[in-house]
């Protein structure tokens, strides 16, 4: 699983020229470049990007800046509690930061997956940004924000650090 993105949160500047949509398998290659040039995101293959784009464009939103695409959140219902949305990535074009889109996007799906009553995502420690993302977003939503070691470093094939789960809600 990746990590969970990172952004600097900034005051919201967001201006009427954002849209939040769903992704289409256009996106896709969009996805892809926005993850690689994040620097510290787990990038997943091309392919990924558009099979995603394709099978949870539902539960995953596109950020549009003067009408191309600057950040995107991927998410899915996890299959054993449909109400719960579990945010796989969250990123941000560099020239985009500092516009709120971060935060827009979380707010945009969560308001869009209807049925969702929890929000899940996984976050390493060292992660500040999406630790304040996702901690910004809670409060927000008056909702509280149960964390969790989910997988250890001896989880992962590679050097990958331990992923802490974060369970947001209730959404509504």
């Amino acid at each position: 699983m990746s990590s969970a993105i990172l952004t600097p949160i900034a005051p919201s500047t967001t201006s009427s020229a954002n849209d939040f949509r769903p992704p289409s398998l256009a996106d896709g290659g969009d996805l892809w470049r926005i993850a690689s040039d994040a620097g510290s995101l787990d990038v997943n293959s091309s392919y990924a990007y558009l099979l995603w784009c394709r099978d949870y464009a539902s539960t995953s939103v596109v950020a549009d800046v003067d009408g191309e695409p600057a950040g995107f959140v991927t998410g899915y219902t996890r299959p054993e509690s449909p109400e719960t949305l579990m945010v796989w990535q969250v990123a941000v074009d560099d020239a985009a930061r500092g516009r709120g889109l971060a935060l827009g996007m979380l707010d945009a799906l969560a308001d869009r997956v209807a049925d969702a009553r929890w929000m899940e995502t996984t976050i390493t420690d060292d992660n500040a940004a999406s630790i304040a993302l996702f901690t910004r977003f809670a409060e927000g939503r008056g909702a509280s924000i149960d964390r969790a070691d989910l997988f250890g470093s001896q989880h992962f094939p590679d050097e990958h650090d331990p992923e802490r789960l974060y369970r947001i809600g209730p959404l509504r």
